[in-house]
């Protein structure tokens, strides 16, 4: 399933924190986003920062202002698209059988909770030996290509259109998500979260994206891809498995109530060789997709 949103239509899941940060703003500074546009409203934002912070603060409300107009702008003539996929799925062990194509998983090392498990997502799946299929969504979202030169000349508006470009990929994942967690997977059919919400994660399940902390192989690209078929919303993969156009997010969707997000870390020799052995590559060749989870 593809799945096309205008600008307008995602900008409202656009997370500040993030788009600010990529300018050197604290978090702080976001809440612009949340203030009326009113000039009083604004003002009064702005008198609620030490006076020695509100040269910054009004940089941060010039700013937004101005990502705001440039994403009026880019509604005029782009697009965000997202292919889905709800699969059938198994775990075996550390690996997962998405539609017929295994994915070799990392089991967590990092030093776990008092009392609690080392997890692996393959745990959040009904295992091979049940009998019972299972379901697991795999995603890709993808910004259209052209967007990236934009304004190659003005490296004002370059840089924000690279920063939006990377802020709008997430948003609309985040749209399409709940999209499929109400309607079309329709596990959580009565949920009802307010924005802020869905910024910190409340809702049923996890959707670890490849690179992240519990998925963060980025050869797994390449297994996705068999699923998918990237192609289909423009989105090519380099020799190493990196996603182009750059402002691209892909990776899983798991509806388990006890789904949750964790850091694989550091991997020793002996799950290296493991893994390397499930991925059916050399050792050598996966250093280089996990060279930061080595120890």
């Amino acid at each position: 399933m593809i799945i096309k949103y205008k600008i307008h239509e995602v900008s409202e899941y656009i997370n500040w924190i993030y788009f600010f940060h990529a300018w050197g703003f604290q978090p702080r500074f976001a809440a612009i986003a949340d203030i009326h546009g009113c000039d009083s409203c604004r003002a009064s934002w702005l008198a609620g920062f030490p006076e020695e912070d509100r040269a910054k603060a009004a940089e941060a409300m010039q700013l937004y202002k101005d990502a705001n107009r440039m994403l009026n702008q880019l509604d005029e003539d782009f697009e965000i698209k997202s292919v889905v996929k709800l699969c059938e799925a198994n775990s075996d062990g550390d690996n997962l059988i998405i539609d017929g194509v295994t994915f070799p998983l990392l089991r967590q090392q990092a030093k776990k909770r008092e009392g609690g498990p080392f997890l692996c997502l393959s745990d959040f799946v009904r295992p091979l030996s049940s009998g019972i299929k299972d379901t697991v969504g795999a995603f890709a979202t993808s910004i259209d290509a052209d967007m990236e030169g934009l304004f190659e000349k003005d490296p004002y508006k370059h840089i924000i259109v690279q920063a939006l470009s990377d802020r709008l990929a997430e948003a609309a994942t985040e749209k399409m998500h709940e999209y499929v967690r109400k309607e079309v997977w329709g596990y959580a059919k009565d949920e009802n979260l307010s924005m802020k919400d869905l910024m910190v994660e409340k809702y049923q399940g996890i959707r670890p994206a490849v690179g992240y902390p519990s998925l963060p192989d980025q050869s797994v690209n390449f297994l996705l891809d068999e699923v998918l078929d990237m192609k289909q919303i423009g989105i090519k993969l380099t020799e190493n498995g990196a996603m182009y156009p750059h402002a691209s997010v892909c990776g899983l969707m798991f509806s388990h109530p006890a789904s949750q997000y964790f850091a694989v870390g550091k991997i020793g020799e002996d799950q290296l060789a493991d893994y390397a052995q499930r991925r059916g590559k050399t050792v050598e060749e996966m250093k280089k997709f996990l060279a930061a989870n080595l120890q």
